[in-house]
């Protein structure tokens, strides 16, 4: 026994240095197309001779991942950094380091993280998604999310004129209400309502995503036509760098803003401002947005980091209403209404990788809506104009736990948790008592991916109890096949279809509306959309090219409708209308040289209203909204076109979109009953004088084409703005 005893410590002594002298750490730096540091990306350690994950890391704000213990030999690196292509990269454990720089893709290979919820190719995330990376968005140098979401595929932008007015989107046919959207991490959309996309700001935005299709399986309520993502910009450069700059043009516009952002050691912050300020065309036409925000993060070690986010939007509007109907000046402008929204988004993420396999990310989030609308005296001169005070407290707040395991190459399962309490007050002042809501809701999810050869399959669900309506569940299937690898010229050909369903809870006044018009129905249940999809993707010249053709088919049932009694005006809402959507997108996306992108669309609608019980003259109902006629505001015809060209020295972008005539009403018995159809143009460019100076300007309806997106509120003209970005510190 004497002699085993050390015949096992001689071994274990010799096998310590040998096994230390076996492994080594791997640090990888991750660099964008223009050198700068890229933070939060994806780094998976694979293996030399498969495509299994050994390991997998997050690059902190100065770009760094680190493995350790890396077995000695050949192994090879994969990044997937939302906005880029996908890299792969041979290493070596003994050399120490690696630096991989991302390239830019066209759409159908850019990395997204919506389709799944964690970073992968578009093409194999069985879903529709398009993003506009931090270049793109630079160029295009947007005030608000509308004037980005204008040019991306299957977006119908309805802005009620001039900026800050009431901006809706409509994706596939679904209403208003029907779109999720997240702002690093954070819903801000109103429970169960819509969201002001001309009043969401995108400043310092790193990039955006914009999903369609039925998503609640991941997302949960209101995902029900579309996902639109945004994430705030990180610091990365060693040395401090701050950005500012200013810009003006017609319409009285004036826009200053600055940064200071920055990566050190473990530290990485982004701390900024914004204020723009415009007299808008015509009488009450005026906006104004002060944006103030920041994003702060530290890792721990390499398996763990932290990250907090801020941003508070303080802006007023001044509403001028319905008064210029196709250009028929049919009223006067109201001179005196106007609105104020204030917003405040914050989150905290900790983002865990371990065991091997596995990331964890647990959110706390907290969204604070304060919006007031004022009307004193009414006018006389106009159809139904009386004095008002609408004032709307909205709290949400809550906590998310989200995993991913990755346990092959071939496998990933996804699952998460959410609980989040919403709360509020609406209502107009002249008419007390508003109304309160709260309701809580717990959501469970699982979303399992399975890659077998050619095959792509995603299954996934979603359980959700809520305070109000009790129970719902809704699943999704995605397939996505390759049929054939093809060659130089036709280089893929990819079929993919899925089935899926999607919920969106009632409004809180829909539920809990009280005297003295309302009758509370706390029975209301979700709306629902079963949404079926299938199409074909065909790449050419070596997947620079991609043609994608998809039929959609959406059938929205439970949904509500207000009906009230003609005598005292007491209403109620209901679970009643069903109605159909369906139609196809065909989009031509492609990398026409290294800097150069386009993406281009089309798409063709047909909507019907299948019934509408409650829809009568009684009820005081509109009767475009009779069971037979299409929805309002969804045309028929629409499409867009983006170029981006993404320089060293100079960027540019020329983006046009489309939407044909469609149906849409005055509601004042005027007889207007569609909205002509229009074209938009916009540009925009910078170029660097010197690495510290910039100058830019942007172009907006270059054509001066007179339309209107909601009829009656006539949109803006040709808007430019020019200025200059300096640039003090960085690298």
């Amino acid at each position: 026994m004497r002699f085993l005893r050390i015949f096992v410590s001689t071994l274990v002594l010799v096998a310590i240095p040998t096994l230390a002298a076996s492994a080594a750490n791997l640090t990888v730096k991750v660099l964008d197309p223009e050198s700068a540091a890229v933070a939060g990306a994806q780094v998976e350690l694979l293996g030399n001779s498969s495509n299994s994950r050994v390991s997998v890391a997050t690059t902190s704000g100065d770009g760094l991942a680190t493995f350790r213990n890396v077995p000695d030999g050949p192994c090879r690196v994969r990044v997937l950094a939302a906005g880029f292509a996908e890299e792969i990269a041979s290493a070596a454990s003994s050399a120490g380091s690696l630096t991989i720089q991302l390239r830019l893709a066209p759409a159908s290979e850019t990395v997204v993280v919506s389709g799944t919820r964690s970073a992968g190719p578009s093409d194999e995330s069985g879903a529709a998604v398009s993003s506009l990376n931090g270049a793109q968005l630079q160029v295009m140098n947007p005030v608000a999310a509308d004037d980005a979401l204008h040019f991306l595929p299957g977006a119908i932008i309805s802005a009620s004129g001039q900026r800050g007015g009431v901006t809706s989107l409509f994706v596939r046919g679904g209403d208003s209400t029907y779109n999720k959207v997240i702002v690093d991490g954070v819903t801000v959309d109103q429970p169960g309502g819509t969201i002001d996309f001309g009043d969401l700001p995108l400043t310092q935005a790193d990039h955006l995503e914009f999903m369609r299709g039925a998503q609640s399986t991941l997302y949960g309520s209101d995902a029900m036509t579309s996902v639109v993502q945004v994430w705030t910009r990180t610091g990365s450069t060693r040395v401090p760098e701050l950005r500012f700059g200013a810009d003006g043009g017609n319409l009285g516009t004036a826009n200053g803003y600055a940064s200071l952002a920055g990566a050190r050691s473990r530290f990485d912050y982004n701390l900024f401002a914004d204020q723009f300020n415009t007299n808008g065309q015509g009488i009450n036409d005026a906006f104004s947005d002060s944006l103030q925000g920041a994003n702060i993060g530290v890792t721990f070690n390499d398996r763990v980091g932290l990250r907090i986010r801020v941003r508070h939007s303080n802006s007023h509007t001044g509403i001028p209403g319905e008064w210029n109907f196709n250009g028929q000046p049919l009223l006067p402008p109201d001179p005196s209404e106007w609105s104020q929204l204030n917003d405040l988004i914050g989150s905290t993420e900790l983002t865990i990788s371990a065991p091997s396999g596995w990331q964890h990310r647990l959110t706390g989030f907290d969204y604070s809506y304060r919006y007031n609308e004022l009307n004193v005296t009414g006018d006389p001169a106009r159809i139904d104009d009386f004095p008002s005070n609408e004032v709307d407290h909205i709290n949400r707040v809550g906590f998310e736990y989200q995993g991913n395991y990755v346990e092959r190459s071939w496998a990933q399962t996804t699952i998460g948790y959410r609980i989040e309490n919403e709360n509020g007050f609406l209502g107009d002042t002249n008419f007390p008592p508003p109304t309160h809501g709260q309701r809580l809701n717990n959501d469970a999810y699982a979303q399992q991916q399975l890659i077998w050869k050619r095959l792509s399959a995603i299954f996934g669900g979603r359980f959700v109890h809520n305070s109000a309506f009790g129970n719902t569940g809704v699943p999704r299937v995605a397939l996505t096949l390759l049929v054939l690898r093809g060659g130089k010229v036709f280089s893929g050909t990819r079929l993919r279809s899925t089935f899926a369903t999607g919920f969106k809870e009632p409004g809180l006044t829909q539920t809990f509306a009280g005297p003295p018009f309302f009758v509370a129905n706390p029975g209301l249940r979700p709306e629902r959309n079963r949404a079926i999809e299938a199409g074909i993707q065909q790449n050419f010249f070596l997947n620079r090219y991609s043609l994608s053709a998809i039929y959609f088919n959406n059938r929205f049932s439970d949904q509500i409708e207000f009906a009230s009694d003609p005598v005292t005006f007491i209403g109620q809402y209901f679970n009643v209308n069903r109605s159909l959507a369906h139609g196809a997108e065909i989009e031509l996306q492609g990398k026409i040289v290294a800097r150069l992108l386009l993406s281009s669309s089309y798409t063709y609608l047909s909507t019907q209203i299948l019934d509408a019980p409650l829809c009568t003259p009684a009820n005081f109902c509109d009767p475009v909204f009779n069971a037979g006629n299409p929805f309002l505001r969804r045309p028929k015809h629409s499409g867009s076109v983006l170029l981006n060209y993404l320089g060293n020295r100079w960027g540019g972008n020329l983006g046009a979109s489309f939407v044909g005539r469609r149906p849409d009403s005055d509601f004042f018995g005027l007889g207007i009953d569609h909205a002509a159809g229009y074209a938009r143009v916009d540009l925009g460019g910078w170029y660097a004088v010197n690495p510290r100076v910039s100058v830019y300007a942007n172009v907006e309806n270059a054509l001066d084409h007179p339309y209107n997106e909601v009829v009656g509120y006539p949109a803006l003209g040709i808007n430019v703005r020019a200025g200059v970005r300096f640039r003090l510190g960085g690298e």
